[in-house]
């Protein structure tokens, strides 16, 4: 990519040993939401692919992300609702998208309520997309 300061072939993007230290606190942390995801995302039950958890991205952590297709997964909080976040989640997701990668996001409420919906979705994104 044209004046990419990131590293595009590196699956971290150049990602500090802080935030990998980060990125670690996080897996032992895990919300319901992430903790039921996960269930569904790990151990290549999706389509075959691999995901990994509280992946580092440069200066992110993506609560998911499968190295193979580019996506990176996001499980939002309720706090993501507010302007200030909102605000930061999209100057967030533009970074991502500009190393290559596609962000797509949901809501803890959608994970918990309907996981099967959520995972539909994203079978959806990835037939569409790839």
């Amino acid at each position: 990519m044209k004046n990419n300061p990131f590293k595009p072939d590196d699956m971290w993007k150049g990602a500090s040993p802080k935030i990998f230290s980060n990125a670690k606190d996080l897996r032992e942390r895990a919300t319901k939401a992430e903790e039921i995801m996960w269930f569904e995302l790990r151990n290549n039950k999706l389509e075959g692919y691999k995901f990994r958890r509280q992946h580092p991205l440069h200066i992110y952590i993506a609560d998911f992300y499968c190295h193979k297709l580019k996506l990176v997964i996001e499980i939002d909080g309720g706090y993501h609702q507010t302007c200030e976040q909102k605000e930061l989640d999209i100057e967030r997701t533009n970074v991502i998208e500009f190393q290559g990668l596609k962000v797509i996001r949901f809501t803890n409420e959608e994970v918990v309520s309907n996981v099967s919906s959520v995972i539909t979705k994203i079978k959806k994104r990835i037939k569409s997309e790839y």
